[in-house]
This record gives structure tokens, C-alpha cells and sequence, in this order.
């Protein structure tokens, strides 16, 4: 894992779209990135990262260097590569103090386009430190801020640099901050005319290049419903491996976020890549608006994510927390946790893309669904018995550094998973008449009906699920019931009218949970019920080892479309001829499922 370090804000450029415009005065003091670089080794990164404004302007560069490599630490550079255009910097840099990581400027392919980006005669320079660096590091980016200026020539800049197979070219929405937001009119292009010309310019590239092994492209800060088929191409600070970065007039670190970014509730809501798209520029959405997006629906989301191992701290029994005496900054709260142990608080930490930061936080501290997995298995199946839940200790729930901390788990004595699906079988074994269970997949409540079937004349139950298989398996395990093959969304008249309708643990994996809800509130008599159980997204805590073989396995293909809580799905029955009568939410304490059960009633004919 990365720390990035910002050493100060001057530059001996004048880029157009500067970030740190204003701020070009303010420079650390040499001790002061000392310290930080100590305090990064502490923390346990592998790589401190130095960044500015431009870090290679400060004659302590070398200096710092072979501090961070003196560590053991492998050292990189956010740059304009205009010092490492000087070969005998580059061999001290490389052969003495570890440089691995190079991420470095260059916004057009020709001089008269970079120059009018940086405003300056650096062209042959900055093209002199690729050549520098080509094959001497394992990573090196050449990446382009995307203007006005330099928006029609980006396949210039590729064809400069296809010769160069062991570099990544990125192609960088600019983002309205600083200079370019002063002049935003003038430098911030569409961010559609945007997408085109970077997938014109990533396409010509892979046409154009020579070798599978490379250049390789990347993109960012543009949404994905703009890109599709290049998504997997996306990069930025985290897909780089920072976990933290500490600005120059800072303290300490603090970790890496998308703040910067949103995803518009109304467009963005729905997506099936709301977790790994950047988004838009909140200075660009806040200008212009979300009218480009065209929101991805249809495709599977995952409803679970890893935490895994990273290290371990002492606390000896007796011993005062050593993250609060330390400092709580620099972890992660919606990616990082401990979990307490005999004698040391072990840290795991999540990289997952699937879920933005925010619906991470919201997992996490705002409903409590963490657990630690202890099967050996890809997916769990049985959750009372593979998993057990996590919960802050109560030392942390008291201590002031809480809001801001990752927090110290433990687990939960209670099996959460069977005390609330006991409240959804009692809700069941009082059903009578006709019922409608829509997607009934592997009947995990079908033995609560059984009994019912052999007291009561008037019970019938029709499964429906569009797995031809499982309902094989279903019909051959309970010859009371019936079961058809079908979609939700398509079941006919012949299964009604209906006393009751079932949705249980299905309502995620709807493709079109409106349509499916709509068909069978038509089917359902007025009087009767509807009730919806479905679970949220949680964490597991596992090692690397358990992880990485459930995340290499082949996708299921029942996956989620959604991770609906009963609050949006409440919201998505907002309308209907339905009275709610009872809602059970998920939140700390509770298992990941929740509830809701309504009445049919009977609609009003206007006059």
C-alpha cells in the first residue's frame, strides 16, 4: 500500500487547470516531511509517494529518497518529469533509493499542444524523462489532464508514446478545481465530447499498437455509462494502491477519498456500476447537471465484500487502545476495522470496487453488517452457522475518537440470522388460502408450510422461479405444492387471484421489480397480503488466502441486480393500492434481512 506525501505546492510549470493555484506559497518544511515519512513507515506502507505542486524542485529529493528507502520502503513520484529528463538523477533515484513508481505529466504529443496546456517550453523535457524511465521501473504512468485545448489531439499524444510498450497512458477528465474552476467555461470540456475522444484515442491505440504486453490505457473522472466495454480500464488513487496522503499544511495522514465526485441520486441510484464509477466532477455536476449520464440497469451487483489481514499492533491485555494514543486519522472508516485478539488488534481493510465509499460507511457504522466468516467456503450459504457478527466494543462506542475512527470489533454472542427469521416463519405459519411465492428458488421457508398444507383444506401454495432446476428439485422435496417456470415479471392469470403474495429473499434479484410487483398486486385479492423480506449488502472478515479463492470463482448467476433496504423498496411501492402494517429495518444489532408486509386495498374509481 501507497502513503502520498505533499511536499509543497510550487511548480515550475503554469498548467491551465492547476489544482494547487492559489496555494503555490506554502511549502513543508524538510523535518516536517521527515516526519511523515517515519510515520508512514510506522503505519505499515510499503511505497511513500512524494507529490506537490512539483516535488522535484526541493533540494532535499534526494534526501528524502534515501530516507524512505533507508526504511525498506519502496519510493515513487507524482511528477512533470522535468528533472528526471537529467539521466544521472534518474540512475540515483533507481539504483539508490528504490524509485518504483513514477506517475508523471505530459497533455499532448506534439509541443505547440503540450505548451499550451502548461504554458511553458517543457515538451522535450517531460518526453526526455519517458524515455528515462521506459523499462527502468516496474510503473510508470504518463497521464494527461484532458482541457479544451488538448481535447481534439489526444490520439497524438498515443501515437508519441505507442513505442514505449512498458507504460500506462491515462486520459484524465480535468476536474473544476483551483485554476480550472476559475476558468471553467474556458477549461473544462463536455464531459461527453470527452468520452468520445478518449475512447476514440484508446481505440486507435489498441489498433495501432504492436505487442499485447502494451502501452496500456486507463481513464478517469469519467462516468462509466459514457464508456462502456472500457470500464475495466479505470484508474485512480485507490486502484494505485493509497491508502492514505497528508497535504502539506496537515498533521497527519488521512486516507484517500472521492469526495470530489457524486453520483446523482436520481440518475445514479439504479446503475449496476454505481460502485466503481467515479461518477461526475461535483464542480461539473453542480455546473451542468447529470443530463449526460445514462444509467446502467440489468446487470448483477454484488451484495458482499472482504476485509483481509494488513497487520498486526500489540495490546497486551490491560493495555490503553494504541490507535487513539497513535492517531485515528489515517485509517479508513468505511474501508478499514480491527478486530480485537488476545493480546493485539489485528487491522483488515477492504479494496473492493464493487461498492462506492459511501455505500461502504453506510455497511459498515451505519447498519452494523460486518461478520466474521468461519467456513471454509466460497459463499456462504448457511449464514447462523458461517457467520458470526461484529460489533464495536463497548470501550469504543464511549471513546470520544469514535466518529472518526475505524473502530475495534468483536463478535456477537447472539445468532442474529435465527432470531430474525424466526419472526418471518411466524409470519408464515399464519397464512392461509391461496399463496404466491415469487421467486422461490431454493425454498428456504417451504418446510414452514408444510404443516399448513396437511391442516387446512383451503391452503395452496404456487411457487414461481425461472430456474428449471431448482424447481425440479423443489416439486420432487413438496408434492403438495406447485411450482411453474416462469420470471416474476411474466407470471400469467392462470396463478390467480391470490390471497397472499410472497417475495422472500427474492426482491434483490428482480430484474424489474416494479413490473414483477405490479403483475402480482393485480393478482392479489383485495384484503390480502404482500410481504417482502430481502437482506442487505454486508462485509466478511476473512483471510487472504479464503478471499482471494471466493473472489476468483465463477460469478453466480442468481446474483443481486440491487441491495435494496426496506426504505427503497418502500419507496419503490410508493403509489400502489397497498397499507403498510409492518416494517422491520436492518440496523445495528439485527442480521442483514429486513421486512415488510402490507394489505391489498381496494383502489378508488374516480367519479
Amino acid at each position: 500500500m501507497k502513503a502520498l506525501i505533499k511536499v509543497g505546492y510550487a511548480c515550475n510549470e503554469n498548467c491551465t487547470f492547476c489544482h494547487t493555484a492559489d496555494m503555490r506559497h506554502i511549502d513543508d518544511s524538510a523535518e516536517r516531511v521527515e516526519w511523515k515519512i517515519d510515520r508512514a513507515k510506522r503505519l505499515g506502507y510499503s511505497m511513500v509517494v512524494l507529490s506537490g505542486g512539483e516535488p522535484t524542485m526541493r533540494p532535499e529529493l534526494l534526501r528524502w529518497a534515501r530516507r524512505v528507502a533507508g526504511h525498506g520502503l519502496d519510493f515513487g513520484l507524482v511528477t512533470n518529469g522535468l528533472m528526471l529528463s537529467y539521466r544521472h538523477v534518474v540512475d540515483e533515484l533507481v539504483d539508490a533509493c528504490r524509485l518504483r513508481y513514477v506517475y508523471m505529466s505530459m497533455h499532448g504529443g506534439e509541443p505547440k499542444v503540450h505548451g499550451s496546456v502548461v504554458r511553458a517550453d517543457t515538451f522535450q523535457r517531460a518526453f526526455e524523462a519517458v524515455k528515462n524511465l521506459h523499462g527502468r521501473i516496474p510503473d510508470l504512468t504518463v497521464n494527461c489532464v484532458i482541457t479544451t485545448a488538448n481535447l481534439r489531439h489526444l490520439r497524438g499524444l498515443v501515437d508519441r508514446l505507442l513505442p514505449f510498450p512498458e507504460l500506462c497512458i491515462k486520459l484524465s477528465m480535468t476536474q473544476p478545481k483551483g485554476a480550472a474552476n476559475r476558468a471553467f467555461d474556458v477549461i473544462v470540456p463536455d464531459v461527453a465530447a470527452c468520452a468520445a475522444e478518449v475512447r476514440a484515442a484508446i481505440e486507435h491505440g489498441l489498433a495501432k499498437r504492436t505487442s499485447d504486453k502494451g502501452p496500456r490505457f486507463a481513464h478517469d473522472g469519467i462516468p462509466f455509462c459514457l464508456l462502456p466495454g472500457l470500464e475495466h480500464l479505470y484508474d485512480d488513487l485507490k486502484t494505485h494502491r493509497y491508502a492514505t496522503m497528508i497535504e502539506a499544511d496537515e498533521d497527519d495522514f488521512v486516507p484517500v477519498d472521492d469526495v470530489a465526485k457524486i453520483q446523482p441520486e436520481e440518475t445514479c441510484g439504479d446503475c449496476a456500476l454505481r460502485g466503481p464509477c467515479p461518477g461526475l466532477y461535483r464542480g461539473y455536476w453542480e455546473a451542468h447537471g447529470a443530463s449526460a449520464l445514462r444509467p446502467i440497469t440489468g446487470k448483477p451487483r454484488a451484495n458482499s465484500y472482504n476485509f483481509v489481514p494488513e497487520r498486526d499492533i500489540l495490546r497486551p491485555p490491560g493495555a490503553p487502545c494504541p490507535i487513539r494514543h497513535d492517531g485515528t486519522s489515517p485509517y479508513d472508516r468505511a474501508r478499514t476495522l480491527f478486530l480485537r485478539l488476545k493480546d493485539r488488534m489485528r487491522l483488515f481493510r477492504t479494496e473492493t470496487r464493487d461498492f462506492s465509499d459511501e455505500e461502504l460507511l453506510a455497511i459498515k457504522e451505519g447498519k452494523g453488517q460486518v461478520y466474521v466468516d468461519i467456513s471454509t467456503k466460497l459463499a456462504p450459504d448457511d449464514f447462523s452457522k458461517d457467520l458470526k457478527q461484529l460489533r464495536p466494543q463497548a470501550e469504543c462506542e464511549q471513546c470520544p475518537e469514535r466518529p472518526r475512527c475505524a473502530g475495534c470489533w468483536e463478535p456477537v454472542p447472539t445468532d442474529v440470522f435465527t432470531r430474525d427469521d424466526r419472526a418471518v416463519i411466524d409470519v408464515l405459519a399464519r397464512l392461509r388460502g391461496k399463496i404466491l411465492d415469487l421467486g422461490c428458488g431454493e425454498g428456504p421457508y417451504l418446510d414452514a408450510f408444510a404443516r399448513s398444507a396437511a391442516d387446512h383444506a383451503d391452503f395452496a401454495y404456487t411457487g414461481v422461479d425461472p430456474d428449471p432446476g431448482r424447481i425440479a428439485v423443489l416439486a420432487s422435496r413438496y408434492p403438495f405444492a406447485r411450482f411453474v417456470v416462469a420470471r416474476a415479471e411474466e407470471i400469467g392469470d392462470d396463478v390467480g387471484p391470490v390471497d397472499h403474495v410472497l417475495v422472500l429473499r427474492s426482491y434483490n434479484h428482480l430484474a424489474d421489480p416494479a413490473r414483477a410487483l405490479d403483475r402480482a398486486i393485480a393478482l392479489l385479492r383485495p384484503g390480502g397480503t404482500l410481504t417482502v423480506v430481502d437482506n442487505v449488502a454486508f462485509g466478511l472478515v476473512r483471510g487472504r488466502a479464503h478471499a482471494a479463492r471466493a473472489e476468483a470463482a465463477p460469478e453466480n448467476q442468481l446474483e443481486h441486480f440491487r441491495n435494496d433496504d426496506a426504505s427503497r423498496a418502500l419507496a419503490r411501492l410508493e403509489g400502489r393500492p397497498l397499507r403498510l402494517l409492518e416494517r422491520r429495518d436492518v440496523a445495528r444489532g439485527t442480521s442483514n434481512q429486513w421486512l415488510l408486509r402490507f394489505e391489498r386495498i381496494e383502489e378508488q374509481v374516480s367519479p
